[in-house]
């Protein structure tokens, strides 16, 4: 028992994000690809390096000698450099610069995905054990009175009935028990990878940090979505690709004009002159590949990227517009039933339970009573932890902290 006390820890949502955003093994990886991206950048800044050429005289047959590369010999150094033409080198520094502004805006997704994820996972298992906390009280209680209750039917003071029927509430509790327990120990699995960590997180919300997804925000689409579009990674992102593909067009253009290569060697005694420097200069015919396959590749590449736009814009309003109306319907549910959870629930059930020990109410009564109660508590942790969800949902659909 000590050692499962040991490996708990009792964190806030601020402190879990703290810890994921330096942990997370997911966004340790991502981030690599970053940095990959950035080095394509730095690549494409480069230019191909020079060619260096020698050509050493093997025998000289009139004076009977190998090597002879002396003063009366024949050697010939060359040097050449290619010179990039249409643009080549400008286009592909800007595509590799668009690409790497593309991993960014990928990383940052990841990074707005798996915050949902991780406060629908704190949230989830904080209610989650609330709910546990309530039944596992109640559980207590019926275990003791089924105890004792026993006890008292083999001495025929009560009828069986009585044990059986505490005995098939404390069933029905169990099996309501363990739905709770499955569930959180999925979300519990999910934040520990999250956070990277082989604690158990204990997760610690106060009443104001959720009373103000109780606030009132009125439905605006257009402005919500023009929010989203200057917020959101993967709209950004979708922008940035037709940016990419536009340059790949002008990239894959530039490769079909010849590049030059420009030159210069010295030749000892085999030119028309002893010891001549010559100037070289060689340009490819584009007789037959002027790369119209992948023109016409990149071109159609960026009608595709174009039209996934399209669908994005309209896919975001539906999003938008699904997130605002589950958080509204949370809202106005949990609103409802306020009243009911300002109400001292503790002092009704400690008071049911002295007035059952009295025998002041019947083994009925108590029972019903216990039902209701665990029902009640399970919804109302049910309906905090909807609107939590539901709040966070739209503050990501969005990617700004409307709450």
């Amino acid at each position: 028992m000590n050692q499962m006390v040991l490996a708990q820890k009792t964190v806030t949502l601020e402190d879990c994000e703290s810890q994921f955003l330096k942990n997370n093994l997911f966004l340790l990886a991502s981030h690599y690809n970053v940095d990959a991206s950035k080095a394509l950048t730095i690549q494409a800044r480069i230019w191909e390096n020079p060619t260096i050429t020698a050509e050493l005289n093997a025998y000289n047959p009139d004076r009977d000698k190998f090597f002879d590369i002396g003063k009366q010999g024949q050697k010939v150094f060359g040097i050449e450099q290619l010179i990039y033409l249409g643009g080549k080198k400008r286009n592909e520094i800007k595509l590799a610069k668009t690409n790497e502004q593309l991993a960014e805006l990928q990383f940052n997704d990841l990074l707005r995905t798996l915050k949902l994820q991780l406060r629908k996972s704190f949230y989830t298992v904080y209610y989650n054990t609330k709910s546990l906390e309530t039944t596992d009280k109640q559980l207590a209680h019926i275990e003791d009175l089924i105890n004792s209750y026993s006890v008292q039917a083999q001495k025929g003071n009560i009828p069986l009935r009585d044990v059986v029927r505490l005995q098939s509430l404390y069933l029905n509790f169990k099996n309501e028990r363990m739905e709770v327990v499955n569930n959180n120990i999925e979300e519990q699995a999910n934040l520990k990878l999250l956070l990277n960590s082989t604690e158990e997180v204990v997760p610690n919300v106060s009443k104001d940090e959720f009373s103000k997804y109780l606030k009132t925000i009125d439905f605006d689409l257009k402005s919500f979505e023009n929010e989203a579009i200057a917020n959101r990674p993967d709209y950004l992102a979708k922008q940035k690709e037709i940016d990419a593909n536009e340059l790949n067009v002008k990239w894959q253009k530039s490769l079909s004009v010849p590049d030059i290569t420009l030159g210069a060697n010295y030749d000892q005694r085999s030119g028309a002159f002893n010891n001549e420097a010559n100037v070289t200069v060689g340009i490819p015919l584009p007789l037959w590949n002027q790369n119209k396959g992948n023109i016409k590749y990149a071109k159609t590449i960026l009608e595709q990227s174009k039209i996934e736009k399209q669908n994005f814009e309209l896919q975001l309003q539906t999003e938008i517009t699904s997130a605002w109306n589950k958080w509204d319907e949370s809202r106005k549910n949990y609103v409802l039933i306020k009243p009911t959870v300002n109400s001292d629930f503790e002092a009704v059930y400690n008071g049911i339970l002295t007035n059952f020990q009295k025998r002041n109410i019947s083994l009925l009564e108590f029972t019903d009573f216990m039902e209701s109660y665990n029902q009640a508590n399970i919804q109302v942790n049910e309906l905090k932890k909807k609107l939590a969800l539901s709040a966070e949902e739209l503050n990501s659909t969005i990617n700004k902290d409307l709450f």
